[in-house]
């Protein structure tokens, strides 16, 4: 599997697949598990998941820093992709993390999608 490298190709490739509801619902139950506020609606537009994700990640980071841990945790975003980040922009940081956030998530739809 060769992960998408950005945003937009990460949706594209997810509505090719027909399997972007999939990856809202993944999303939904990994943010749900961590106990995190946050429910998107499965027919959300995509501009609107990244803005959505982006704020609730910038939000944790700023606010919650063990939630936001645990959040990561429980998606299983690797720790070693998080800290090559940098860190020194909290916004471009947020951002960077959200993306990993759907990688990973994508990978878990994926995989289900293509094994089950």
């Amino acid at each position: 599997m060769n992960l998408p490298t950005t945003f937009n190709d990460l949706i594209e490739e997810a509505n090719g697949l027909q399997l972007y509801k999939k990856l809202i619902k993944q999303l939904n139950k990994d943010f749900l598990f961590a106990n995190i506020d946050l429910d998107f609606e499965e027919d959300i537009l995509p501009t609107s998941l990244k803005l959505m994700l982006h704020e609730t990640v910038y939000r944790l980071i700023q606010e919650k820093f063990a939630e936001y841990l645990n959040l990561l945790y429980i998606i299983d975003v690797p720790e070693k992709q998080v800290k090559a980040l940098n860190g020194n922009d909290t916004v471009q940081l947020a951002e960077e993390v959200s993306f990993l956030i759907l990688k990973r998530e994508w990978q878990k739809v994926w995989f289900k999608n293509k094994y089950s």
